[in-house]
């Protein structure tokens, strides 16, 4: 599903205006600041609703302006031309799809799955666990609409059972230790088995470019599973439930709850043993852009869809020979959108049909 074109109104520092898109592969080139990244930004607002810099709309909008709207054309799985609109306006955000209002951004699913590779993906592998917890929910959100409604009343029930322990108000804790066993098994099912399958992925790639063997990911739930004489299996809702209670009054003193999903933890392993404390900065930047080429990997194997991969500046620091590796190595894609400096290798990736603008001061100028 690429995109076709991109008309923008008062979004950070670009000029207002329409940006033909119609090539596989589009390159973004110029100096830091200059608007590079706002274009990917307005691209993965088309597609999601939502930026991938900030949570608060407002800081969207140029300076000095008090609305912004990102409006896209691109061709469905029929070659159909489709039309998506966000209009930030009174702060309130608006997103419709060919002309009609889209509720839940979970609408958009599917619609222009894209892969986003940027510097902030380090923290995938040195980062808090909290990290690669968004990264594999990311990753399953990509599709998975069911699991999205798990997560979200995961949240929301997690979000009241804490509200109540700080309020000491506990007359409710039985209840909603039912229903958190209920989303949280959920929520843990799906992402042991999207870590299996990352896992036939992921290893293969970095030992490719690396050189490095023996790299897994690995999944620890907070809650444990049950060992039996044929292996482990999932507790069920009743059983999370008693353990809930066993320590509710560790929760009560914390003001918090202690277990769940919320603080499951995913490890980097080298035969066995945590790889990130030893390893480089390249060793981990490396992490970083495969885990992003293993998400699209594993995005297309799922649902049969290539998605647009949106490549922001992300080959810099990435000696010549893994640049060519990795680009040699990029999954299969329905676009790609790349950042580059000026004075990158950029030519040497390009192909006949690659499309490249020059990005100064917010305005595009496409090379000749």
């Amino acid at each position: 599903m690429p995109f076709l074109s991109l008309s923008l109104f008062n979004f950070r520092n670009l000029q207002s205006g329409k940006i033909d898109l119609f090539s596989k592969e589009i390159y973004f080139v110029g100096e830091n600041g200059q608007g590079k990244t706002n274009i990917l930004e307005a691209l993965y607002y088309s597609a999601y609703g939502s930026s991938f810099r900030t949570h608060i709309d407002a800081q969207v909008i140029k300076n000095g302006e008090t609305k912004f709207s990102v409006n896209c054309l691109y061709n469905n799985e029929k070659e159909s031309t489709q039309q998506i609109s966000v209009i930030f306006d009174n702060n309130k955000k608006t997103i419709e799809k060919n002309g009609k209002k889209i509720h839940d951004r979970k609408e958009l699913v599917n619609t222009i799955p894209c892969v986003l590779f940027c510097h902030g993906d380090m923290q995938f592998a040195i980062g808090a666990p909290e990290n690669r917890r968004f990264f594999l929910d990311q990753s399953l959100t990509m599709y998975d609409t069911l699991y999205i409604d798990d997560l979200r009343n995961y949240r929301k029930i997690l979000k009241t059972r804490n509200l109540v322990l700080k309020e000491s108000d506990y007359q409710m804790l039985d209840i909603y230790d039912i229903q958190l066993a209920k989303y949280g098994l959920e929520v843990q099912k799906k992402r042991k088995k999207a870590v299996f399958q990352f896992n036939r992925i992921f290893g293969k790639l970095y030992e490719e470019i690396s050189g490095i063997s023996g790299i897994t990911i690995e999944y620890e739930p907070s809650w444990k599973e049950i060992k039996e004489d044929l292996g482990t299996r999932f507790p069920s809702p009743e059983e999370i439930s008693a353990r809930l209670f066993e320590k509710r009054d560790a929760d009560k003193i914390m003001m918090r709850t202690l277990s769940g999903p919320h603080i499951d933890k995913i490890i980097f392993k080298r035969n066995g043993e945590p790889f990130i404390p030893n390893a480089s900065t390249g060793q981990c930047r490396l992490i970083s852009l495969l885990l992003r080429v293993s998400q699209a990997v594993y995005y297309t194997r799922l649902t049969g869809i290539k998605p647009v991969l949106l490549m922001d500046d992300v080959l810099l620091e990435l000696d010549p020979e893994k640049r060519r590796r990795l680009t040699a190595m990029l999954p299969e894609y329905e676009q790609l959108f790349c950042t580059f400096l000026p004075g990158e290798p950029y030519e040497s990736y390009m192909r006949s049909s690659t499309r490249v603008y020059n990005i100064k001061e917010g305005e595009w100028n496409e090379q000749r």
